[in-house]
């Protein structure tokens, strides 16, 4: 609360004059100033006004909005603060919108739009507001790290399972609105976004933040915040991303560079060669046949049924350096997905003819695709991509 106390103080003493300079009456501006409320559920949307974080989502239906933030018993008020590029008229369209609607009698102390949008005005925000929100259009958020300042004074965000949120939500630490379209067209899915916040809203966020004990305090919210504290936070500090450099990259690299630098690069020298024969033997790598047990000709399978695939593959004199795996993708409405990855097994060798085979099957019905590809393998290597060569073949 006494940062709560402080955003607002900062706000009532930053706009004051500003506001009786640009906005007429002033009556109405100390009004609206005054009917910033600390006991309210503030709700803060700051940052960069880029069309794809569609600030104007909260905004798709006004009577539904009304109803919310003018409810007497369970006060609601928006804040909204940010920039848009000089030369995005779109963004400085929202901007526009967005102050205009906050103007209207019935959001008039309501809905706030702070201008002059700087580090000391986030700093209040990120740490006095009770819910950080975020909107962003699936899957375009990059990070959005105002959301894990946020978490880090102690408020709750509400956002799109998107940036680093998709990774961060864990349930009953904050709410989420789904990472699924469900809508190819953009405007249906705003409108489906749109009401599924205005659900949390009602049906949950608002409740739990009002549902105080005698003492005047919500258990659950403050279970909420706790748990947003003791189970999100820790991924996101500066501890554990020097731990993960030093267990997922530091650590691994000091030892791989140790053993290929023994014995004057011995072991360097050796895959060297061996990757200058692979390459200059690629292209004349051959699938001499393919064979498939009868309930796998043409492609179609029996789910849950066994089928047995094998290939013969010439592999020019390379010694055993080459790996095969079968790709199964599962066809549907939102594309090509991968439904697994089997390697194949070398069960037979007659000079440089090497036979694949594999036993497997696919327990789901669908429409599935198959398809093979082989890569250079070699036990010595960190990982396959430190010699990224692949060929498809069906």
């Amino acid at each position: 609360m006494a940062l709560k106390n402080k955003l607002i103080d900062y706000i009532r003493a930053r706009f004051r004059e500003t506001w009786l300079k640009n906005q007429g009456d002033p009556t109405r501006v100390v009004s609206l100033l005054d009917k910033i409320n600390p006991n309210a559920l503030l709700i803060g949307f700051a940052r960069r006004f880029a069309t794809y974080k569609r600030a104007h989502l909260l905004f798709s239906d006004l009577d539904r909005l009304s109803k919310i933030v003018n409810n007497p018993h369970y006060p609601v008020q928006f804040l909204f603060a940010g920039k848009a590029h000089p030369a995005d008229g779109a963004g400085q369209g929202l901007i526009k919108k967005i102050f205009e609607i906050s103007q209207r009698p019935e959001f008039l102390g309501k809905i706030l739009f702070l201008e002059n949008y700087d580090m000391q005005l986030a700093r209040r925000l990120v740490s006095g507001v009770d819910i950080w929100m975020n909107t962003p259009t699936r899957p375009l958020e990059a990070s959005g790290t105002s959301g894990e300042k946020a978490l880090m004074n102690g408020l709750v965000n509400l956002s799109v399972l998107d940036g680093w949120w998709l990774e961060g939500y864990r349930e009953g630490a904050g709410w989420a609105v789904t990472e699924k379209r469900t809508y190819q067209n953009q405007e249906y899915q705003d409108k489906l976004d749109a009401s599924t916040i205005y659900s949390l809203l009602e049906q949950e966020i608002i409740p739990t933040y009002y549902a105080r004990n005698r003492k005047g305090i919500s258990e659950n919210w403050v279970r909420t915040i706790k748990n947003s504290i003791a189970q999100i936070a820790p991924h996101y500090t500066m501890k554990r991303q020097l731990d993960d450099y030093y267990e997922k990259f530091y650590n691994k690299e000091a030892a791989r560079f140790k053993e290929l630098s023994a014995d004057n690069f011995r072991k360097a020298k050796e895959i060297a060669l061996w990757k200058e024969n692979v390459a200059e033997r690629w292209d004349s790598i051959k699938v001499v046949s393919s064979s498939r047990s009868a309930n796998a000709e043409n492609s179609n399978f029996v789910s849950g049924q066994p089928f047995t695939v094998s290939h013969v593959i010439d592999e020019q004199g390379l010694d055993d350096a080459i790996g095969v795996e079968l790709v199964v993708l599962n066809s549907n409405r939102d594309g090509d997905k991968i439904y697994t990855v089997v390697p194949m097994n070398v069960v037979k060798k007659e000079g440089n003819l090497y036979t694949f085979s594999v036993t497997t099957k696919i327990d789901l019905a669908g429409s599935f695709k198959v398809a093979y590809r082989m890569f250079p393998k070699n036990p010595n290597l960190p990982h396959r991509q430190d010699f990224c060569y692949v060929r498809w073949f069906e």
